[in-house]
Parts: C-alpha cells; structure tokens; sequence
C-alpha cells in the first residue's frame, strides 16, 4: 500500500484513471492502526480495481484539510477527482468489503 504525501496527492489520487480509496490516519491513532492490515489485505485482493493509498494526516495539512478531515480514520473513495464514497472510522473487513463493493466488483450490482 502507498504512501501519499501533499506533494503528489493531485497526481496519485485526483488524477488516477482508477478509484482511489485515501486512508487518512496518524501514528498516534489506534483504530487507524487497526485498519491497516485490513486495507493491505483489501489492496493485494483488490487493486487492480481500487487502488488504496494512506496519507499521513500529522504530516499533509494541505490535503488533510483540502479533504475536510475532522476525525480519524476516515476512508475516502475518491473517482474522477471528486469524493464519491466516505466510510468514517475503523470497520472490520467484511464490513469494508460491502461498503466498497460498487468499486471491486466490477459487473455486479
């Protein structure tokens, strides 16, 4: 899973040809950390449809604030440039895997 910083945000996820889920965590935030390891799972399962990146919010105010981002972890999907999907706070896989269904399951719905 990637890394974004407030330097290529515009390039990796407003540009991307593809869906782009944005994990906006911190170090000190344990449901983030939570999350994680699910979202690398998600991604290596996943990413040929839905590409997911994390940005670290202590580090990027730019897009951390571009984002409206008042609490952590918030997942956005982000298509075309514009937040089409917001999940807020850590949930288990299953639970993920629903939420971003429009995205991974190309054909179905």
């Amino acid at each position: 899973m990637q890394a974004v910083t407030d330097a290529d945000f515009e390039a990796e996820v407003l540009k991307s040809d593809k869906p782009v889920l944005v994990d906006f965590w911190a170090e000190w935030c344990g449901p983030c950390r939570m999350v994680a390891p699910i979202l690398e799972e998600i991604s290596n399962e996943h990413g040929d449809k839905l590409k997911i990146v994390k940005l670290n919010t202590d580090e990027n105010p730019q897009s951390t604030a571009a984002a409206g981002v008042i609490s952590i972890p918030l997942l956005n999907v982000y298509q075309g440039g514009e937040v089409v999907k917001q999940i807020v706070g850590a949930k288990p896989k299953a639970a993920l895997l629903r939420e971003l269904a429009e995205f991974i399951e190309v054909g179905k719905g």
